[in-house]
């Protein structure tokens, strides 16, 4: 059996099948899976927050949507797959703590699923499927042979989209 790619916070990573490629630790923070069907290629970004050019002095660009997907994508070209095959499926941006007269500004998962989604139709890429939002937090597991992002999430039953 192939051993599995572990995307730890703030990382990405690519595989190809037989390989899996999984995150845990999905509560405000956004996965993304880029597939390609026809080589089997994918990769996934475990991001923080939605916006790097809002942070000075920042070190780590796989902490941002906006760059760490930008970056995995340029990867994924580099490893020869073409962006007009890729889709993409997200999961994650939970709501995680609600607070008393909080506004949507201070929802920092939906500001990483909206990040993700505007970027991902810059580069002209579709999402396939999506399960985001809500107040818990998933381990996602996907898998390139057969294109199935398995969620887990505590007090739920596992779901694959």
């Amino acid at each position: 059996m192939e051993p599995t790619v572990i995307v730890h916070m703030a990382d990405y990573a690519t595989c190809v099948a037989p390989q899996k490629i999984t995150t845990i630790g999905l509560g405000s923070c956004v996965g993304v899976v880029l597939y390609d069907s026809s080589s089997r290629k994918c990769g996934m970004l475990h991001a923080m927050l939605p916006d790097s050019t809002r942070i000075r002095n920042n070190q780590n660009r796989m902490k941002f949507v906006d760059t760490g997907l930008e970056d995995l994508l340029k990867l994924m070209e580099r490893e020869g797959v073409s962006r007009r095959k890729l889709v993409a499926k997200l999961a994650g941006g939970a709501k995680m703590f609600e607070f008393s007269g909080a506004n949507e500004t201070a929802n920092i998962g939906l500001q990483n699923v909206e990040a993700a989604k505007r970027l991902l139709q810059k580069f002209g890429i579709p999402i396939i499927a999506e399960d985001t939002g809500k107040n818990y937090g998933r381990t996602i597991i996907f898998d390139p042979s057969t294109g199935k992002l398995e969620i887990k999430a505590v007090g739920h039953p596992i779901s694959y989209i």
